[in-house]
């Protein structure tokens, strides 16, 4: 499952993200830019995903994304399903770090950001797929 947080309106992070995902050997289901946590919660119990990936790239991510996750982990049926959470979370990239740290506490099982993010979301991808042996992602 792949989504935005609900103030994000951008959409090409998405596509990239998909496309990544696909190349991977992962199905995947974008719901779109400014996707309201209702939303989510609603298409991930429906169909409970194999994972879940919040890409934003306004800066303001870190201010909607503690809803998201404390949503997420409240609903036992996708309390244990990874969620990650990717892009500019911050518009001060001296807050970034802080805001990593907070957010992987309130229960993100990543929170990529920078440089790195790219290669460190393959490796997840890789984990996830490992933890689904017999499984097709």
């Amino acid at each position: 499952m792949l989504g935005s947080t609900p103030s994000d309106s951008h959409t090409w992070n998405l596509l990239f993200v998909q496309l990544l995902m696909e190349e991977n050997g992962w199905s995947v289901t974008n719901l779109g830019a400014c996707v309201p946590v209702a939303m989510l919660l609603d298409e991930s119990l429906r169909r409970v995903p194999d994972m879940i990936v919040i890409s934003t790239v306004n800066g303001h991510g870190v201010q909607d994304a503690r809803q998201v996750i404390e949503a997420v982990r409240a609903e036992p049926s996708l309390a244990r399903v990874p969620v990650f959470l990717g892009g500019k979370i911050c518009v001060a990239e001296d807050h970034e770090r802080d805001a990593v740290d907070e957010l992987v506490a309130a229960g993100y099982d990543g929170v990529l950001v920078g440089g790195t993010a790219v290669p460190e979301f393959r490796s997840r991808l890789a984990q996830v797929a490992a933890g689904h042996a017999g499984r097709r992602p």
